[in-house]
């Protein structure tokens, strides 16, 4: 079900880019305890590292970051710090080389990849660490979605939210090349190329690439082509857009799930938007006429701004009544 948001923008952030870096440059990042942080063992001879916070038994919530984020995230650590008055456990799963250190394998972490998030839960499971939520942020959503649509067996967990979903990923890549978006693909795409690098150094010839075409990537579209796909296993950059992207697996998601988008990502277009057909029951579709990516900054004035998503995602996964 498609509903409308009650969220309205900050009459001082009303234009998208103004709500998508707002948090990142001008909130104050709160402080917050020191993590535990465990070192999840891969079949696949890899690792995942989760931090931890929090010693509550229950109910306990597994956070998922978006393309490059980690638990130092602003939106993560803001979500983080309102979590600890409601007395959740908080568990945030970084992928593949997001925690501070190289993964050991070529392969990473890419938009589609909710077998890890399956790997993980099951993890946790065995040291005694059921999750009974998820909450996941633009790719992290994305990964999210794709899991519950998969309906994987194996978990303890009973509801979902998602934000700022990248849906159709061939859309969102196009989007985030147009105008000022650029500066957020610019960004990113730096930090993936570091990467790249890095993995050529480890690797040499198991990456076709060389470091001078790997410095020439400058669109998600040339990156995802010539390194995510060839290393991930896909056919093709549209093979991997096609099947990562999470929209087709909306209709057949069977937990309580929300999804919080706003009509005037700068990450998307409003082609990725469903329709009230390609959604399960089970799923609420909150759309918002503005909201930026991943920002929903609401107050009446700047030194005062409020953080909309962090409160809707509390009243959303306390309203499931978990025990």
């Amino acid at each position: 079900m498609i509903i409308r948001s009650s969220f309205r923008a900050a009459w001082w952030a009303k234009n998208r880019h103004v709500q998508t870096i707002w948090g990142a440059i001008f909130r104050k990042i709160p402080e917050l305890p020191v993590a535990e942080r465990k070192r999840l063992e891969l079949p696949d001879g890899d690792f995942i590292d989760v931090d931890i916070y929090f010693k509550t038994k229950k109910p306990t919530i597994l956070l998922l970051h978006g393309l490059e984020g980690s638990s130092d995230s602003h939106y993560i650590r803001g979500l983080i710090d309102v979590l600890r008055e409601h007395d959740f456990r908080v568990v945030v799963m970084h992928f593949r080389g997001c925690s501070g250190e190289s993964n050991r394998l070529l392969q990473s972490y890419h938009s589609g990849i909710s077998e890890d998030l399956q790997l993980v839960l099951e993890l946790l499971q065995s040291i005694d660490i059921s999750v009974d939520y998820l909450v996941g942020f633009s790719l992290g959503g994305n990964v999210l979605l794709k899991w519950l649509g998969e309906k994987h067996s194996k978990h303890t967990v009973k509801a979902a939210v998602a934000i700022s979903v990248p849906l159709l990923l061939d859309e969102c890549a196009t989007a985030i090349e147009q105008g000022f978006s650029k500066v957020y693909s610019g960004r990113l795409l730096k930090t993936l190329r570091q990467k790249a690098l890095l993995k050529k150094m480890n690797f040499g010839e198991q990456m076709m690439l060389s470091p001078e075409k790997i410095k020439k990537l400058k669109s998600f579209w040339e990156f995802d082509n010539h390194f995510t796909a060839p290393v991930h296993g896909f056919e093709s950059v549209e093979n991997y857009y096609t099947k990562a992207s999470s929209r087709q697996f909306l209709k057949n998601i069977s937990l309580p799930t929300l999804v919080i988008h706003a009509k005037d990502d700068p990450f998307m277009t409003p082609n990725v938007i469903p329709t009230n057909e390609e959604l399960s029951t089970h799923v609420i579709f909150e759309l918002a006429e503005r909201g930026g990516h991943v920002g929903f900054i609401e107050g009446a004035a700047p030194w005062s701004a409020k953080y909309y998503l962090e409160q809707r995602i509390i009243e959303f996964l306390t309203s499931q009544n978990v025990e």
